[in-house]
């Protein structure tokens, strides 16, 4: 007998559909014991059934999936599954205890933190992998059953600067305010900074319709996959130097301004700030422009005129991605996104717009609902005291009870076993040791916690540090809810039986606030959690409390805002923005200097070090840090290790050759790594993928500097030292471990 159930992919924010079949119950084989090795089947131990997955039809991938999706289901009986609690011993092998000692000594290092150095040394960090439920138990745990204010999450890692620019703007932060079918219509999209045809590979069919009427315009300094559509006609690939988007998007609203391309009427009535904005890109002029960002002037004045003549005829959008926000101006460039988008009257109108597209799978929910240092549940301000005394109520506690504002993630890292830091870290769903930046440093601060405990199913290499490692249900075998790259709310259903050792975060959370004889009240189970979250986003930017589990088992459409007694927002700002006056704010931007790095180390013995820009993304094969797909045979076999994309004429000029061992250095570390020769490169830029750990870990060398209002860290634009490597890497650096 045949069993199925229809869930969501486990991956990305576009939360393509799919269906799990089995020729048996849906339950993985059972893996007591300590951990097996990494590839091979426990002794003993059979593997469970295999699971088929086919692409189910939905508004966001209509039947399609990525590689990642269709080979998802892999995971679920992977030999390497933690499938019970694990504590390091003096000898810094992990050994399995059972479930009351590992409360038990969770308990006890909160106390011993609490009553050593204060309840701020207790931290926790979170993920925008957790389904709403646990995101939003993570949060009020914190606050309650810790009493830390020292929280936040990866998604400031990913979203944060362009939801500080859309705060900022909009007085909301969603991050597509439209449905993606929308895009489908539209006769011209500017997209900068996103490599969708890798990153979220059924997301392109929707560009089709720009792509058509030769309206597709890329913004990147690679021509990559998706750039690569706008060849034959299908529009304009702008490749800018890396850092130089922000001085790009100011030459782009120049000409809109000066060519009389903007819509007078709608910002007159439906913004403020315009005569700032056009006295701040006066000196941005096409040709100086081109001057700085090396994209001829031509290209800047036809993009204009294409995105004014779609918003007139045929729609126009334009979308952000991480390769423009990950930067120390972050906010600021997604701020001239949106200028530009307003200069143009797109954002509200009927055939147009503007939006950032979310990366991780629950990236808009997971923000949304307390993780982050500054916000309580409903997208509403920690500082704001009505906010303050609403979700008090909620929560049946004292006003005063509940924190202030944390740190964002990287001060947070950053004070990890310091003095007046946190001595003890919780992690969930995030393997910060290879996805932050300064992973060195981060790894040296994990290194020096009194206590540090990781909730995980794989042994990440975050989980390797940890002292216990907790383990956890994966997306099939469990219930909740995540928010896609829409807004829309979606259910994810339980599929299949968990090991019998794993448990749910919120079963965890429950126990432990428990212990430690918290206010309030801590559920484990799904359902009861949402309705709680219902009544704390009431009111809030992000209301959730119309939406139901029983609308979305029956399949209705849920775009927040949703308010009871409403039908929801599946497109944002077409009567007002979310400002007290109704308009939408206009903020001038202009470009910071950037410090100039030291140069490379004089008398290495080796060809010479050139000095060049790093930036660093993704592959079509791998997410995030890789936790999980490189544990995929089919995608580590497509893609087994980093690759340094460098174009043949730079590689010329040191004697590198296709496959030759690179070093890529600055000061805060090293990466070894193959060349990978590509002339869809800068010919003074390096791309490094960032999800492989130790020797190829791009984030080695990525800089803890961040943007003053988002907190983002400055991922995209780092000077690095190129040069040969003179010997041969060890077999034992190159390969990939389980332990990666």
């Amino acid at each position: 007998m045949t069993k199925s159930a229809d869930t969501h992919c486990p991956y990305c924010a576009l939360q393509c559909a799919m269906t799990l079949t089995s020729p048996t119950a849906l339950t993985p084989a059972s893996q007591p014991g300590s951990v097996p090795v990494p590839g091979a089947a426990a002794p003993g131990i059979p593997l469970a059934a295999p699971l088929e997955v086919s692409g189910r039809d939905f508004p966001t991938n209509r039947g399609g999936l990525c590689r990642k999706g269709w080979t998802s289901p892999s995971l679920l009986n992977h030999p390497g599954r933690i499938t019970e609690p694990l504590l390091k011993g003096p000898d810094g092998v992990h050994r399995p205890i059972s479930w009351d000692q590992a409360l038990d000594l969770a308990v006890s290092a909160v106390k011993d933190a609490r009553a050593r150095y204060g309840a701020d040394a207790v931290g926790v960090f979170g993920g925008g992998g957790l389904t709403n439920e646990k995101a939003y138990m993570l949060g009020k745990f914190a606050r309650l059953a810790l009493g830390t204010s020292r929280i936040d999450y990866n998604g400031r890692f990913c979203m944060s600067s362009a939801a500080a620019a859309g705060m900022r703007a909009f007085g909301v932060d969603r991050g597509l305010p439209f449905p993606l079918e929308a895009l489908d219509t539209a006769s011209t999209i500017l997209m900068l900074g996103s490599n969708v045809a890798e990153t979220m590979p059924p997301f392109v069919q929707h560009l089709k319709g720009s792509r058509d009427a030769g309206g597709l315009i890329v913004v990147d300094p690679r021509r990559s996959a998706t750039a690569a559509f706008t060849a034959d006609g299908g529009g304009l690939h702008l490749q800018p130097l890396p850092g130089t988007d922000l001085t790009l998007l100011l030459g782009i609203s120049h000409v809109v301004i000066h060519e009389n391309l903007v819509d007078a009427a709608y910002l007159a009535e439906r913004t403020s700030g315009y005569s700032a904005v056009a006295r701040s890109v006066n000196s941005f002029w096409p040709e100086r422009v081109q001057s700085l960002t090396g994209v001829p002037a031509e290209l800047i004045r036809e993009t204009a005129r294409r995105l004014a003549r779609g918003a007139r005829e045929g729609g126009s959008y334009i979308l952000t991605g991480r390769g423009v926000e990950q930067h120390v101006d972050g906010t600021d460039t997604a701020t001239a996104a949106i200028n530009l988008s307003l200069l143009l009257g797109l954002p509200g109108s009927a055939r147009s717009g503007y939006g950032t597209l979310t990366g991780q799978g629950n990236g808009q929910g997971g923000r949304e609902h307390g993780q982050k240092a500054d916000q309580l549940p409903g997208y509403r301000k920690i500082t704001d005291p009505a906010a303050r005394a609403h979700v008090a109520k909620v929560w049946g506690v004292a006003e005063d009870l509940i924190p202030g504002p944390g740190l964002p993630a990287v001060q947070l890292l950053q004070s990890l076993g310091k003095a007046d830091g946190v001595r003890c870290l919780f992690v969930h769903a995030s393997n910060i040791a290879v996805a932050s930046p300064d992973a060195n440093a981060v790894i040296e601060g994990l290194r020096s916690l009194d206590f540090l405990m990781v909730c995980d199913f794989f042994m990440s290499e975050t989980a390797a540090e940890a002292d216990l490692i907790l383990p956890v249900l994966q997306w099939a075998e469990e219930e909740g809810t995540l928010t896609n790259l829409e807004g829309r709310v979606l259910r994810r259903r339980r599929a299949l039986t968990p090991p019998a050792g794993a448990r749910s975060e919120l079963w965890i959370m429950a126990r432990l606030a428990e212990a430690l004889n918290a206010p309030s009240t801590y559920s484990e189970d799904p359902e009861t959690v949402f309705e709680e979250l219902r009544l704390a986003s009431a009111g809030g930017l992000a209301d959730y409390s119309g939406i139901d589990y029983a609308m979305l088992d029956r399949g209705e459409a849920a775009y927040w805002p949703y308010p009871t007694g409403s039908t929801g927002t599946p497109r944002l700002f077409q009567d007002n923005f979310a400002h007290p006056d109704g308009k939408a704010v206009m903020t001038p931007v202009t470009p910071r200097r950037r410090r100039t790095p030291a140069g490379p180390p004089a008398g290495d013995g080796t060809a010479a070090a050139k000095t060049m820009t790093l930036i660093t993304g993704r592959l079509l094969e791998h997410y995030q840090s890789g936790a999980q797909t490189r544990r995929v045979s089919e995608l580590l076999a497509a893609q087994p290790e980093a690759r340094v994309q460098i174009h043949p004429a730079a590689a010329a000029s040191m004697g590198i050759t296709e496959g030759a061992l690179v070093s890529v250095a600055n000061e805060r570390g090293e990466v070894e790594c193959r060349a990978q020769l590509s002339t869809t490169i800068r010919p003074e830029t390096v791309f490094l993928p960032f999800h492989f750990p130790e020797l190829e870990s791009a984030n080695r060398l990525t800089e803890a500097a961040t943007d003053p209002i988002s907190g983002m860290p400055e991922f995209k634009f780092n000077t690095v030292w190129v040069r040969p490597v003179a010997a041969p890497l060890s077999t034992s650096v190159l390969q990939t471990t389980e332990a990666s």
